[in-house]
């Protein structure tokens, strides 16, 4: 898999389990919660949209306070659009997310991690649309 192929596979994979998580989808929490947090450096920082930075801690800590929260929320990623070299890579994409009457969309930059076997995030930005 190529370096551009591991990104896109980890935007597209943690939004598609997220959205589950969201749902209340999943056989085992505990599980899809350890695959939500694997795909993060420890370093991991995102400034939401609010402009507000969030830490991976932080993060962990907000994921049990939304599971299963949003039954009918649907998620969709678009325009994802890399740049890569050996080591690293920058993304950039459109996240729409769909709960009942309620559409919100953002634009994300995300800086990645690349080793051998995939593609860790360790900064997003995310700005509303």
């Amino acid at each position: 898999m190529s370096n551009t192929e591991k990104i896109i596979w980890e935007i597209e994979e943690f939004h598609r389990n997220i959205e589950k998580w969201f749902q209340g989808k999943t056989e085992n929490q505990e599980s899809l919660y350890n695959e939500l947090l694997s795909g993060f450096s420890p370093d991991f920082k995102m400034i939401n949209g609010n402009e507000d930075t969030v830490t991976l801690s932080m993060f962990g800590d907000w994921l049990p306070t939304v599971f299963g929260k949003f039954p009918e929320r649907n998620i969709q990623v678009e325009n994802i659009v890399v740049h890569d070299s050996e080591h690293h890579g920058l993304a950039t994409y459109i996240e729409t997310q769909v709960t009942g009457d309620i559409t919100t969309k953002r634009t994300s930059s995300a800086v990645f991690l690349l080793n051998e076997e995939k593609a860790i995030w360790l900064h997003l930005v995310e700005n509303w649309i």
